[in-house]
């Protein structure tokens, strides 16, 4: 038994001692024995989670940008403001429910608009992710993604999307009904003067559903094995759900 012991000690020892002496480096050693226990590399990590945030971004953005993306979608679905919800009591209750659902209909398409431009503006922050951005995405919180997204494409996105807002408003007459809706409220006796920058206001609402999809897109490929289209996104993600469980 002894026997058997030690030449099995000696053939592990023979075999790492053949790695070391057929491999360059510490770092070629590293690599095989990955390739071997079935983890990802540093560059199979960073690009699995790149491949993942360019799906997850992408259906995102798709998804609200087609008709009734933002309208037909109760988690997104853009209402009047907060402080004008009012405003729309009041005159739904006086028979001007109609133009309240004008102007609904009217920011929502506003915001469908714009949020065909939101693709370009998530791809160069994908691209310029470190390694370690990356890492701490992959073994982050479950919306770790989302909020590296927020963090480092909300300014981008408000640039670009407010004139297209604004623009938007007005070829879908929102500006003229929401005109409308203010000047008939404002009219009503003894109400609070309302003066809200609709504008300003769609324009984080549609940036805010945008990373309300792209939380929905990102928990789906960290807990759902079906959405790793991928041979790489499986490896990864699976490395990923290995170290939780280590944890």
């Amino acid at each position: 038994m002894h026997i058997l012991k030690r030449n099995v000690f000696v053939l592990l020892l023979s075999s790492v001692f053949f790695l070391f002496s057929s491999c360059e480096s510490a770092a070629q050693l590293t690599k095989i024995l990955e390739q071997a226990s079935g983890n990802p590399s540093n560059s199979e990590i960073s690009a699995g989670i790149k491949e993942a945030l360019e799906k997850g971004t992408g259906i995102s953005a798709d998804r609200l940008s087609a008709e009734d993306g933002f309208l037909g979608n109760l988690d997104v679905k853009i209402l009047f403001p907060e402080e004008a919800k009012k405003v729309e009591n009041t005159l739904r209750n006086i028979g001007l429910g109609k133009l309240c659902d004008d102007v609904i209909l009217s920011l929502n398409r506003a915001a469908e608009d714009a949020s065909n431009e939101a693709k370009p503006i998530f791809t160069a922050a994908i691209k310029q992710m470190t390694l370690r951005d990356v890492q701490d995405i992959l073994l982050g919180e479950k919306n770790a993604a989302t909020l590296y997204f927020e963090r480092t494409t909300t300014d981008s996105l408000t640039v670009k999307f407010a004139p297209i807002i604004d623009q938007s408003l007005t070829k879908v007459n929102a500006t003229k009904y929401w005109g409308d809706v203010i000047e008939r409220y404002n009219q009503v006796p003894f109400v609070k003067k309302v003066d809200t920058d609709l504008g300003a206001y769609v324009t984080q609402k549609a940036i805010d559903g945008l990373f309300v999809e792209i939380a929905k897109e990102e928990l789906k490929i960290r807990e759902n094995i079906s959405a790793r289209t991928s041979p790489l996104l499986q490896k990864v993600f699976g490395f990923a759900e290995r170290q939780r469980k280590y944890d």
